[in-house]
């Protein structure tokens, strides 16, 4: 048989939260959706990990209530499955038969929450919020990651080597001397890397180069 891959392309923008419920119960799944709808999270449910391998991930805070035991793939292995594929959903594990062992593992692979079945409504409310909150704030480092990204790459050879530097709390007049320039010719490079990055202080600056891992020893 064929094994599905992970694929798990993006698809339009939706406004609202949403929540894939995998289980492999009809009632809880329903359940979970009518639960989920009370406090306006849009839900899709599944009754396996191979179906829900054959959607698609929305381009919007999102997160995966998942049974840990299911006909085929078990939960943990489709957390595994989904982290090896760089598919980055917070997880919400439930299950009427868990041991310490599984949850534990869960939660080292980065699980939001663990929870036993009976569990009461508010436990399963507050624990899908925790994990939109988190992949809400993933998706707004990204895209500051990725601006930041962008303004690095429209800078020159030397403006990158000058910012380098600089960030490493280094004067001017050292910068030239470890880089064979004028003071002048290191104000300029510094003052246009600045501009480019969009950096109105040093400590701007300094943190822009944290979040692109820019890094170089002092001399």
């Amino acid at each position: 048989m064929t094994k599905e891959k992970p694929s798990l392309p993006s698809s339009p923008t939706t406004p609202e939260p949403v929540v894939f419920i995998v289980e492999d119960d009809p009632m809880i799944r329903e359940a979970l959706r009518r639960l989920f709808g009370t406090v306006g999270f849009r839900a899709q449910t599944f009754g396996s990990a191979s179906e829900l391998l054959q959607t698609a991930f929305p381009d919007t805070p999102n997160c995966l209530v998942l049974d840990i035991r299911l006909p085929g793939r078990s939960g943990l292995d489709l957390q595994l499955e989904l982290s090896n594929a760089g598919v980055h959903v917070p997880i919400v594990f439930m299950t009427g038969h868990g041991d310490i062992a599984m949850s534990v593992q869960a939660m080292k692979a980065g699980a939001v929450d663990f929870l036993t079945k009976p569990f009461r409504d508010q436990e399963m409310l507050d624990a899908v919020a925790a994990a939109i909150e988190r992949d809400r704030a993933r998706r707004i480092d990204e895209e500051e990651t990725s601006r930041l990204r962008a303004f690095f790459d429209s800078l020159s050879a030397r403006e990158r080597e000058v910012m380098a530097l600089a960030t490493t709390g280094l004067m001017n007049k050292q910068i030239a001397g470890e880089l064979g320039l004028s003071d002048i010719t290191v104000k300029i490079h510094r003052g246009h890397a600045m501009k480019k990055m969009q950096a109105r202080t040093l400590a701007d600056l300094v943190r822009m180069a944290e979040t692109l891992g820019i890094y170089r020893a002092k001399p």
